[in-house]
């Protein structure tokens, strides 16, 4: 399922990263500044922090992984939402701002309160901060806590999505898609061929002069150190991807073609 898929994810991230890469820091240095200005206070796993007027409490749950955040402020008002990867959370930007913190698995949203789940094998004194921030600066931002947006088609799972195209969309949609709309664009995905990821770039990045920058030192990057299987990135355009399909649709032909001469044999 998709949190199984994000919590593998996430253990392929750690036994494959130092604590800081230069692709995370290129994809995620605003939250690294944020914990750089914002030294929250550690410790204990509860407690409270007071910070821009938002004082949030933190309570223990059963379970060991999980939190409960307390802001002070209206989360959903009334009913509840649970979120079970970055994918899901398309309706939900305070969701979705939580799960770009590494190690979050799950993120339930209720009346008052935010419980976030972490994968077991980080420590809480790496997470904990990262969800204050993250839950100040959502706050601080104005945004509503879910929208009426539909899911991004480019990145759904579907079920004959293998494991590394799996990995890659929710990559696209948990670190790359956020910061390329950061810049005034957009990322899409149009496929993974022959170990090639095809994206198309959209807004202010399509034809800008530092996007093979972008494409480049980030996108490729980072795909290819957190998925073996990706050997490039290549950007595409409409009429491009009018050929490659016609290509692949042939490639296919191609195959069942031999695929009967063998058979008659």
């Amino acid at each position: 399922g998709r949190g199984t898929t994000t919590a593998r994810a996430e253990r392929l991230f750690r036994a494959r990263t130092p604590a800081h890469t230069t692709a995370h820091v290129l994809l995620r240095p605003h939250l690294q500044q944020r914990l750089a200005v914002h030294p929250y206070a550690g410790g204990g796993v509860g407690g409270t922090t007071l910070s821009r007027s938002l004082f949030i409490q933190t309570f223990d749950t059963p379970n060991d992984q999980a939190l409960k955040f307390v802001p002070g402020k209206d989360v959903l008002g009334s009913g509840t939402r649970e979120y079970q990867s970055v994918l899901d959370a398309y309706d939900s930007p305070l969701a979705k701002a939580l799960f770009q913190i590494e190690g979050v698995v799950n993120v339930f949203l209720g009346p008052d309160f935010v419980s976030v789940h972490k994968d077991e094998e980080m420590d809480w004194e790496e997470v904990k901060p990262a969800v204050f921030a993250a839950i100040v600066d959502f706050y601080a931002s104005g945004q509503p806590v879910t929208t009426d947006d539909k899911p991004p088609e480019d990145t759904q799972i579907h079920e004959d999505d293998d494991e590394p195209v799996q990995m890659i969309k929710e990559l696209l949609e948990a670190n790359i898609r956020p910061a390329v709309q950061r810049d005034g664009g957009d990322v899409r995905y149009h496929g993974f061929v022959d170990g090639v990821v095809l994206l198309e770039l959209q807004g202010a990045c399509r034809g800008c002069s530092s996007s093979s920058i972008t494409l480049k030192s980030g996108i490729e990057r980072l795909l290819m150190h957190y998925v073996p299987e990706v050997n490039a990135v290549m950007a595409v355009e409409n009429d491009e991807l009018e050929r490659i399909n016609l290509e692949q649709f042939e490639k296919v032909a191609e195959k069942i073609a031999d695929k009967g001469k063998d058979g008659d044999n």
